[in-house]
C-alpha cells in the first residue's frame, strides 16, 4: 500500500470515528433533554390534522374540540384539513410526524378500522404507527326505511325483506362508506342479500330513499336527525345495542330482535408513535376535560354525537379497542367481497 492510500485511510478512520462520537453526543444531548421538553408541553401551536374536507362531520367534531383544548392546554390548536385516499392522506401525515406532541390526528372508524380492510395497500399501519390517546365519542347509525314497506317496526321489516330480497335494495354513501359497511352487517343480521346502490354521499341516498327509488339506508345520526318524522320515510331503529340520548324514543336494534348487533362510528386522538408519555398523558387529560364540559357534549349532541363513557378514554382501552374494530370490520369487509385500490 502506497503513502497515499495509507493517509487516505487513516483520514477515513479518524474522520468515522468522528462522526461516532458526534452521533453518540447528540443522541446522549437529546436523550437528557426530552423528559424536560416533554414535561413542559406545550410550548407553542398544535396542529390537529382532520383527515375530511372542511364541513365533514369529523371537522366539526375537531374544530368542537379543539376548542376547549386550546383553552385548557394554554396553546391554540390549529384545525388542518387533509383529504384524499379516503381520509388516509392526512393520517399518513401524522404517522410521519416527529413524535413531539405538535401534530396528532382526529381518527375515526372509518380510516382507523376500516380503511385497513378496505385498501388492498393502506398508506399506514393503524395499529403500530400510532401511539393512542383517547376514545372520544361515538355516533349511531340509524336504519331509515321509505314509505310503502312494512316499517312499524325491525322485526315486521326483517320478515318482509326475508320474503323479498331478491327485489330489494339499498343505498349508502358509496362503495365503502360507513353506511355501505353499516348496511352489510344489517344484511348479514337479517339473513337477507339485497342490492346495493352506492351514491355520492348521504344527501343523495335519502334524496332517492324519499322518492322510492331505494328501500332503506343506514344512515349516520347527524344525516338522519332531519329525516326524523319526515312524512316520506320512518326510521325503525337505533343500529346499536342500547338507544340513544340523541333519539331516546327510537328502540335499538337489539330490543327488536337482533341479538347483540352494534354499529356505530366513533372519533378518537392519535398522536405519532414513540411520542413520550408524559405527552400523552397530558394530552388525554385536555381531551378528558374537554368531554367533560357540559357545553362541549350539548354541542356535540346537537350534531348527533354523544361522549363516551369515562371508563373508555384511556390509552389502552382505545388500543384494544381499535384491535376489536379492525378484526370486525375486515370480517364484514371480506365477507362482501369489497375491496379499494
Amino acid at each position: 500500500m502506497g503513502f497515499l492510500a495509507r493517509e487516505r485511510q487513516r483520514i477515513g478512520m479518524r474522520l468515522r470515528m468522528q462522526l461516532a462520537r458526534l452521533i453518540a453526543a447528540v443522541v446522549a444531548l437529546l436523550t437528557a433533554s426530552l423528559p424536560g421538553a416533554a414535561q413542559n408541553w406545550p410550548t407553542r401551536p398544535i396542529s390537529m390534522v382532520v383527515p375530511f374536507a372542511a364541513g365533514a362531520a369529523s371537522d366539526v367534531v375537531g374544530r368542537i374540540l379543539a376548542a376547549r383544548m386550546s383553552e385548557i392546554l394554554g396553546q391554540q390548536i390549529i384545525v388542518e384539513n387533509v383529504g384524499g385516499a379516503g381520509g388516509m392522506t392526512g393520517v399518513a401525515r401524522v404517522a410521519r410526524a416527529a413524535p413531539d406532541g405538535y401534530q396528532f390526528v382526529l381518527g375515526g372508524l372509518d380510516t382507523f378500522a376500516q380503511n385497513q380492510a378496505l385498501y388492498k395497500r393502506p398508506l399506514y399501519n393503524s395499529l403500530t404507527d400510532f401511539q393512542p390517546v383517547a376514545l372520544a365519542v361515538e355516533q349511531p347509525l340509524v336504519l331509515l326505511v321509505r314509505n310503502g314497506l312494512p316499517n312499524e317496526n325491525l322485526r315486521a321489516f326483517v320478515a318482509y325483506a326475508k320474503t323479498h330480497q331478491t327485489n330489494m335494495r339499498y343505498g349508502s354513501a358509496g362503495v365503502g362508506s360507513t353506511s355501505h359497511l353499516g348496511c352489510a352487517q344489517l344484511n348479514a343480521a337479517m339473513g337477507v342479500n339485497t342490492t346495493h346502490i352506492p351514491y355520492r354521499g348521504s344527501p343523495q341516498a335519502i334524496q332517492d330513499l324519499a322518492a322510492g327509488r331505494i328501500d332503506y339506508f343506514c344512515a349516520l345520526a347527524a344525516a338522519a336527525m332531519p329525516q326524523i318524522g319526515a312524512p316520506t320515510m320512518k326510521a325503525i331503529a337505533i343500529m346499536t345495542r342500547n338507544r340513544s340520548p340523541i333519539f331516546p324514543e327510537l328502540p335499538s336494534a337489539d330490543e327488536q330482535g337482533l341479538k347483540d348487533f352494534d354499529s356505530y362510528s366513533w372519533f378518537a386522538f392519535f398522536l405519532p408513535r414513540a411520542t413520550p408519555a408524559p405527552i400523552v398523558q397530558a394530552m388525554r387529560a385536555a381531551t378528558v376535560a374537554a368531554l367533560d364540559t357540559p357545553a362541549v357534549g350539548e354541542r356535540l349532541k346537537g350534531i348527533g354525537v354523544t361522549v363516551v363513557a369515562p371508563d373508555r378514554r384511556s390509552p389502552d382501552y382505545l388500543r384494544s379497542f381499535l384491535e376489536r374494530e379492525i378484526e370486525k370490520w375486515s370480517a364484514i369487509v371480506r365477507s362482501n367481497g369489497i375491496s379499494l385500490e
